[in-house]
């Protein structure tokens, strides 16, 4: 059922009506609140208005009318996650493997977004709509840490945090051949491939997006090093793709490294394993951490063992 709420706006000075919705309505994104409004469920002294910017003046009346979340027919599987934070707003997850992050075409089941809605069947949604908000992506084959939002709010707050670049993400990945330094930074440019149009490429900077990971080499070994990987932009792959501009793509990433492996593994050696991020409703920095997976620690191991 929606539900219907009323306040009166009693300031000195005009305001624009989403910006005080926003604050009458925490639990709402704003970008919520404008969709309300532009869909015709805010009225004004009881006059419908579909403006976001209209100027509320002194005793206006305004009521809004919120729409139970929308089931968009998601299926919610029993599939096993493995929990490392869980709150009324957010869950923090070490994904597996193998798993995509939402359903699209081809993976419209067994996906991560699955999984939480059978985890979480009370799941407040998003946008107004009965899912969890993913946060930020992590590709198929990546292992590791990512975090779904359970409701607007949280969405919004978190994915700010993303945008202004205050989460810092810290990946291990093991390489085909070893960084010329220990420690580095590499700053290139990320865009479409032009000739693959599925693929991202290293391209020049007026053609693709500022791009920027630091690295740290934990261990060298013949022909092959693990990697501290701290991506501080975002862009699609950017991790793969800057490893392979060093001359040392990630074992087992057949699209921008060696198409056959150099070890026994089956997907690329890539692990999202620590995030420092600031939780909603909290003023300090959280910091978690995940063990190596499986497959990359016997892969250390063998590599050791030559």
């Amino acid at each position: 059922m929606s539900e219907i709420f009323n306040f009166d706006f009693e300031k000195e000075q005009p305001e624009r009506l989403d910006k005080f919705l926003v604050e009458c309505l925490p639990s709402l994104s704003r970008s919520r609140i404008q969709t309300l409004i532009k869909d015709g469920l805010v009225k004004v002294d009881e006059m419908i208005i579909t403006k976001m910017g209209y100027k509320l003046d002194r005793n206006n009346k305004i009521e809004i009318e919120v729409p139970a979340a929308v089931d968009i027919g998601l299926l919610a599987e029993d599939i096993p996650l493995e929990i490392l934070f869980e709150n009324e707003d957010v869950l923090i997850i070490n994904k597996d493997a193998g798993m995509v992050v939402h359903p699209a075409a081809g993976h419209d089941q067994g996906t991560l977004v699955n999984a939480v809605l059978a985890h979480a069947p009370d799941i407040e949604g998003i946008g107004g709509e009965l899912r969890p908000g993913v946060v930020h992506r992590l590709d198929k084959d990546t292992s590791g840490i990512i975090v779904m939002a359970k409701n607007d709010q949280a969405h919004q707050f978190l994915q700010d945090q993303f945008r202004l670049r205050t989460v810092k993400k810290t990946y291990l990945a093991i390489t085909d051949g070893i960084p010329p330094t220990p420690v580095g930074r590499v700053e290139a440019p990320i865009g479409r491939d032009p000739s693959h149009r599925k693929q991202m490429a290293i391209v020049p900077s007026q053609r693709g997006r500022e791009a920027v990971t630091e690295y740290k080499v934990l261990q060298v070994f013949k022909n092959h090093a693990l990697i501290e990987a701290s991506p501080l932009t975002g862009r699609t792959h950017q991790i793969r793709l800057h490893l392979a501009f060093l001359g040392c793509p990630i074992v087992g990433d057949s699209l921008y490294g060696h198409k056959k492996t150099s070890l026994p593994v089956k997907r690329h050696q890539l692990h999202a394993f620590r995030l420092q991020i600031q939780l909603p409703g909290e003023t300090e920095m959280r910091v978690f951490e995940t063990k190596r997976p499986e497959d990359m620690q016997r892969a250390l191991v063998y590599l050791s063992q030559q």
